[in-house]
């Protein structure tokens, strides 16, 4: 059966999704279709009641189905039923969200709902894996480090890999034993909402995921503002992070997790297999056109072979054939708006004025929707924009270096500290970048990451506080609690 499918005959679950059942809602905010520019509905603001109809809901299923204290296999088995309906209903889930979004429905088959349902499986093992500690203490007493879940967690996902990020907050909330109210992305909202009716369809209590639709002023700031959302879990923009920080400090302290911007360099040395890096490093930036936090946007390449490995990227970035997302053999996205595509546009023409060389790309692409050229930048200097700012598009910047020093200079960043990636068949080398670099990720001779779900995500400096993924994100859903007994 074919993935391609007619954009005009999708239906959309169009509401928010409380207590197992679809509200639906009109009016909102209008959307497009980043493919072919088409409007097409809109999407649902829900205000504060809304928000609080939800947290309610949530606490309810809670108490009902006692879901943080029944046995931990219970939560396992059911969050795999849940997996495994999202595997069934990979081509329905796929195509509503290649309807609104920058992915192409073949790759959300293959990569982003498979390895979602992997991620889920793999959190829904920590259930009843991970329990407290024995404290040392002496014969008269005994020491225990309990642990248990927060109750309602708050999450909020953004639009670039909506199924992808769901999958990042609600598998280890849930199997951690909280309940969820999530707030999608209002440019993407409706792969969630379906996610949650198959969550209800697997067995999960009805209440247990709920998700309000809306923007970041009106729902967002209802939502982490809540005085029954006992943690926060958001993956964003730095400056809508900050925002969040401040809205939790003005409404009350509680714990968050934050996954924000980057601005990742890629260092290759001469002794790297440069084809391979060619491949990884032109893949990093095309792949959802450049539309990830983690993407490498800044090549700092060793002298002697700057010109070999820019002519192979060049060539890889050219090759890319863009299409609209319901095309099953698009291989290249377009941009999520309009808006977008003229903000990296606007970075792009800064840079050049700035004294930057566009050595391809640099204008949007002549096609139907948001399209913008994959686009290799050179002769930029530490303060050129495209340099500074993350650009959230297809962009790469080419700098060069002599020595180990000039590289490790070259990739530091003074606001972003999210991934980079080490390109050198040199282990002593290899060591000591690892230990060196000032990001929360460091690739070596690769840059992706794939199906490794035990290694966690999160950045220094801007780019966030705590982690998504692996065992720490199982465990930043649990609380602790010490416990002395007297013998």
């Amino acid at each position: 059966m074919s993935l391609s499918f007619d954009p005009d005959t999708i239906p959309l679950p169009v509401g928010h999704f409380i207590g197992g059942e679809l509200i639906p809602a009109e009016g909102g905010i209008g959307m497009r279709r980043p493919s072919d520019g088409k409007s097409y509905v809109a999407c649902p603001v829900a205000g504060i009641d809304m928000v609080d109809r939800a947290v309610e809901s949530a606490k309810a299923a809670l108490k009902a189905s006692n879901w943080g204290g029944v046995r931990p296999r219970e939560r396992t088995k059911a969050l795999q039923a849940w997996a495994d309906l999202i595997e069934a209903e990979a081509a329905t889930l796929a195509r509503i969200e290649a309807l609104s979004s920058t992915r192409p429905v073949g790759q959300l088959v293959a990569g982003d709902i498979a390895i979602t349902a992997e991620q889920i499986r793999f959190f829904a093992e920590f259930a009843d894996k991970e329990g407290g500690d024995l404290a040392p203490t002496d014969d008269g007493s005994l020491g225990m480090i309990m642990g248990e879940p927060y109750g309602v967690v708050g999450a909020i996902t953004p639009w670039n890999f909506p199924i992808s990020m769901a999958g990042w907050k609600l598998g280890p909330a849930l199997a951690a034993g909280n309940a969820v109210v999530l707030k999608p992305s209002e440019m993407t909202p409706f792969s969630a909402v379906y996610m949650a009716q198959l969550a209800v369809r697997a067995g999960l209590p009805a209440g247990l995921i709920n998700v309000v639709l809306g923007d970041g002023p009106t729902t967002g700031t209802a939502l982490t503002g809540h005085p029954e959302i006992a943690k926060v879990s958001f993956t964003g923009s730095t400056r809508a992070g900050s925002a969040i920080m401040e809205n939790v400090a003005r409404t009350g302290i509680k714990p968050m997790t934050l996954e924000l911007g980057g601005k990742s360099p890629q260092i290759v040395f001469a002794d790297a297999d440069l084809d391979k890096a060619a491949t990884a490093i032109a893949g990093s930036v095309t792949f959802n056109a450049g539309q990830a936090c983690v993407a490498g946007t800044r090549l700092i390449v060793e002298k002697s072979v700057a010109e070999r490995l820019t002519a192979a990227i060049l060539g890889k970035m050219k090759a890319v054939r863009p299409g609209p997302t319901w095309d099953a053999t698009t291989q290249y996205s377009p941009i999520i708006s309009e808006g977008q595509r003229a903000r990296i546009d606007g970075i792009v023409r800064a840079a050049v004025e700035a004294g930057g060389e566009c050595l391809t790309g640099g204008h949007a692409m002549d096609h139907a929707g948001y399209f913008y050229e994959p686009t290799l930048i050179t002769g930029v200097d530490q303060s050129n924009p495209a340099i500074v700012e993350e650009i959230f598009g297809p962009v790469l910047t080419v700098q060069t270096f002599e020595t180990e020093e000039e590289a490790l200079a070259l990739s530091s960043h003074s606001t972003y500290g999210l991934a980079s990636g080490l390109f050198t068949s040199d282990l002593s080398r290899t060591i000591r970048f690892a230990r060196k670099l000032e990001a929360g990720t460091v690739w070596v001779n690769r840059y992706s990451r794939s199906r490794d779900h035990i290694l966690p995500t999160g950045g220094y400096k801007r780019s966030g506080i705590g982690k998504d993924l692996g065992r720490e994100a199982y465990l930043a859903n649990r609380r602790t609690k010490s416990v002395l007994i007297s013998l």
